[in-house]
Parts: C-alpha cells; structure tokens; sequence
C-alpha cells in the first residue's frame, strides 16, 4: 500500500559512548529549544515587519468561507426551527400483512396477529388534521402522533385514498402546544432546478433534514390497491433529496417553508436512498384532501380508456408521421365514457418488422385545447382539472384527420372496474400484462410479501413474442411471469 505521504523508519539505537551520548541529548535540548522559540517568535517578527496581526484559526476559516455560503446555511438552519414544529412522527399499530403495493415503504410483514410500524405526516390545519401517506396508516388499529417536542396525541383515520396514496388523522391537540399549519405552495410553482428540502423521520431518527433538488416533474407511477386494475398517479416530483424508508407521508418543502409535496417512494433495489424519490405533488394534494375531509373520499374522472404514450417504436409499427405526440387508445373499455362517446381502440393486430402491432385506434393530441404530448398529461388533466359528470372536448387524430369529440366523464370505478384475468382475449399491451402478471401473483400468492417494483420487457418464448414481467417484492424476491402478446395468456412463471 502507497500513501501521499512517506515515512522513513527510524534505525534502532547501537552500542554508544556514555561521554558522546551525553552531549547529543544536550544538543538534542537545545534544538529542540531553538525551533520552539523560532515557532512562537517566528510570526511575531513577521507581523512585526509587515505591520500585520496573525490570523487566529478561527478567523482563518472565516476568511476562506464566502459570507454567501454562511447566510446560506444560517437560513437553512432558521427554516428548520420554523418547519420542524409542524412535522410528525406517526407511529401505527396495524393487523399483519398490511404493506403497501405501490412503494417500498409499507409496513413490515410479521407473523404476529399485529404489525408495527411508523412514518411520517405535517399539520394541515387548525382543526387538528395531518396528512401522511395512506400506506402508512393501512389498516391501521392503533395511530399514535408523536411531536417535534415529545408530546403525542392518539389520532383517528378520518379517511384514506389509495389511489392518492393519501391519508388525513385528526388529533386534539396537546395544551400548553403552539400547533403550527405548514402553508401548501401553489401548485405550478415548481421548476425542475428548484432546491427542496425533505423533513421526516428516516428509520425512526425523528426530525431529519435532507437538502435536494428537483430532479424532474410530471412523472406518472402505478397507484392503488384495485387489484389487477391500476390508475395512474400523475405529475409527480422526482427528487435526489435524501428520503428514506419512515419519510413517508413527510413534506416536501421550498425554500420559502412551504409544502410542494408529500414524500411517498424511492426508486432502490435496496430499500433505501439512491437519489431517486418521489413525491406526491402539491395540486393533488391540494384537490384530494379537502374532499377527504368534507366527504370521506374524492371521486376520480374516468374516460374508460387505455392507452400509451406514442414514442419512437410505436410512430414505426403504426406508421405514424415523424414526431407524432400523443396518446395513442389501444382500449376503450365497454360501457365507459369513451365508447359513449364513439372513441375507437385498436381494433385488429398487424404483423410489422418488429412484431405485431394494433391498428385503428384513436391518438388523443389535446383535452379541452390543452395539448397532451403522453400519457400523463391525460391523467394528469382529469385527476387535477376535471370532475365526473364534466363535459370535455378531447381533440383526436382518427385516419390522419384531427376532429374534437365531446365526452361526458364518469367516476373511476373501483373493484368493480374492468378486470383483466389470464383468459384475456386478444392482444395485450405491457401495462396489461403487468396487471394479469399480478393478478396471478397476489392470487397464488407467488411473492413473501408486498409488490415493491414492477417491470415488462419484450421476450419470445418458442417462437411466440411475449412480455416477460418481473414482480418484485419489498424482500427482493422476483416472480418473472411470461405471458403472450397475442392472447393475454400466462406461459409460464417463476419465483427466485
């Protein structure tokens, strides 16, 4: 091993002459002497002779930190004092087996009759309700909110929403405690660039700051516990602030102290930071939790509809014009808003120089003149600007001809929603092989304990082209599922 610096041993001491000895340890002395006198007079004639006092160490490091860098971090400190406050610790006593689906931070599996488990959540208001992740609370028998000054309340769970991932708990609030309502942002003030900070309780080590940026918006994820039917959760935060398994339900906060978002998910095959969080964003939490208390739950608008983004693959196998945006109906589920409307799926498969593919359906450009270049511009629309019973106008291109279709919108149905099983008919896209992969999943239960991540790949199985979906739990346990593009069927599965 080599190192910057050498050292040079020293050679144990030979046989010597008392006399010689005697006058090294003296000239040793007084070298010694000598360079302790040079080091203390040193600076004093230097001073002396430039007219100038030596800076002490203290006033050395202040000189080489940029007075910018000291306001900066004194502000960072003062928003602390004023945000932690306002930050939770829940801590829940939940039955077994009460983990989220959507995200790693669910509570742990146990084979006692109960589970424990905690996270986080912020005061909303002045009349006692917090706010956290639905999965930290699912299924919750017990809820114990704990404060930044070692005051707790017992909470009730005033209502859920999966599809949000949002929870609202209502507590009284401890006497002789200042309650502090932190102040939600406005929802388009955000910028990919902006600096967040992240106040939780990461593994349980209460009131943990964490300093990030915004990585990205508009994000769309997977969302609710519907079974094989999923939504999707539009315009979410990504972030490289550090958030970590018990930073669920925390806040998101600007420089400014106030809520952008409420953390919920990471993105890590390990369960803990790798600079790739999520966070649920200040619009939906702006419309879902007013509803959540007034009426114990917020109705979703619903178009009845599947589709994808049109990116590069997809222009190529529908020979699509170059650059092509939008969204491209390769579903319209029976009896929704969309076939009321006459929105046409695909309605036959083609063979392509890269596999089948489904042609005729509909590619929705733009809802109520806003334009939609993906997917999660659509959704984003109908969860944040729309309401069941609401006439759109949803602008398509139809035999390369754009026309406007009005549609009246219904309300998300629930487990009775369209259900898609291993008897699927008919070809199937990636995100409904992820659902019939899971389907069989949870039905068989193939995984230890709750689907943390959730991935289809293209494949070919005996000559036959196939999605290869690799369910993975929060254990790290992966059932890789096959299933047929061309009919929806499940050719074969296994657990690792």
């Amino acid at each position: 091993m080599s190192t910057d610096t050498q050292y040079e041993l020293i050679p144990p001491d030979g046989p010597r002459r008392s006399s010689n000895r005697a006058v090294r340890i003296v000239s040793g002395t007084l070298i010694a002497l000598a360079l302790i006198v040079a080091v203390i007079v040193g600076p004093m004639a230097w001073s002396h002779a430039t007219g100038t006092t030596p800076a002490t160490p203290a006033l050395q490091a202040a000189q080489l930190t940029p007075s910018s860098l000291l306001d900066d971090q004194e502000a960072l400190a003062n928003l602390y004092d004023q945000v932690l406050p306002s930050v939770v610790n829940i801590q829940v006593r939940a039955r077994a087996n009460s983990a989220s689906t959507i995200t790693p931070f669910g509570l742990p599996n146990s084979e006692t009759p109960d589970v424990f488990g905690q996270g986080s959540g912020f005061i909303y208001d002045n009349d006692g309700h917090i706010v956290t992740n639905n999965h930290v609370v699912d299924n919750a028998v017990e809820v114990t909110v704990v404060f930044s000054n070692g005051f707790w309340a017992d909470a009730d769970v005033v209502a859920t929403d999966p599809q949000a991932d949002l929870a609202v708990l209502k507590v009284t609030p401890p006497e002789g405690m200042e309650w502090r309502p932190l102040t939600l942002a406005a929802p388009d003030s955000l910028r990919v660039g902006h600096l967040v900070i992240a106040i939780g309780n990461p593994f349980g080590l209460e009131g943990t700051m964490t300093r990030g940026i915004v990585s990205a918006i508009g994000r769309g994820m997977p969302v609710g516990d519907l079974g094989p039917t999923t939504y999707t959760l539009p315009e979410i935060i990504q972030t490289d602030a550090a958030i970590n398994p018990g930073n669920s339900g925390g806040p998101l906060l600007d420089l400014q102290g106030n809520v952008v978002g409420v953390n919920f998910a990471i993105e890590s095959p390990v369960r803990s930071n790798s600079g790739v969080g999520f966070t649920i964003p200040v619009s939906i939490v702006r419309r879902v939790v007013p509803e959540l208390i007034k009426d114990g739950k917020y109705e979703y608008a619903y178009l009845g509809l599947s589709g994808a983004s049109i990116s590069p693959q997809l222009a190529k196998q529908l020979d699509l014009p170059n650059n092509q945006t939008g969204v491209y109906v390769s579903t319209v589920i029976d009896g929704g808003p969309s076939a009321g409307a006459g929105l046409q799926g695909a309605t036959r498969t083609i063979q392509t120089d890269t596999g089948e593919a489904g042609i005729g359906g509909d590619i929705i450009t733009a809802i109520d003149g806003v334009s939609v270049r993906r997917f999660e511009d659509l959704v984003g629309y109908l969860v944040t600007d729309a309401a069941p019973g609401q006439e759109v106008t949803l602008t398509i291109r139809r035999d390369g001809k754009s026309m406007d279709v009005p549609v009246t919108l219904g309300e998300r149905p629930g487990q009775a929603g369209p259900v898609l099983t291993t008897e699927a008919k008919g070809a199937v896209n990636a995100r409904e092989a992820i659902a019939i992969a899971t389907d069989l999943a949870e039905k068989d239960n193939l995984l230890q304990s709750s689907i943390a991540q959730k991935l289809a790949t293209p494949g070919e199985l005996d000559g036959q082209e196939t999605w290869n979906v690799e369910l993975t739990d929060e254990d790290g346990n992966v059932a890789t599922i096959i299933v047929a593009k061309d009919s929806g069927e499940v050719l074969q599965f296994e657990v690792e």
